[in-house]
């Protein structure tokens, strides 16, 4: 919640990311984190050039922002998101069923 609060309070919104086992966790992440570019259980590095639309919000990146195949998106709020779905030790818990 307050890593939640402090990223989102920044003037920049390119990329980040979350390492959790958690699947609330992540769930939380994903409908909260205002980001461009969101990886989970993986590094923050490793965007595809062409395939993602490197737009990030706030001050960030350019993207939708410069016209071209994305210029609708600007329009919207665009996001990818990307898990390690490979991840081990994940051990569920009643509150993770939501």
């Amino acid at each position: 919640s307050e890593a939640l609060s402090i990223a989102n309070g920044t003037d920049y919104a390119l990329t980040g990311g979350c390492y959790s086992r958690s699947p609330a966790n992540l769930k939380r992440v994903r409908q909260e984190f205002v980001v461009g570019n969101l990886y989970l259980n993986r590094p923050i590095t490793g965007a595809l050039v062409g395939r993602q639309p490197f737009g990030g919000f706030k001050l960030s990146g350019i993207g939708s922002k410069a016209g071209g195949p994305d210029y609708l998106k600007h329009f919207l709020i665009p996001i990818n998101i990307t898990e390690n779905t490979l991840r081990r030790g994940f051990a569920p818990t009643a509150a993770d069923e939501d």
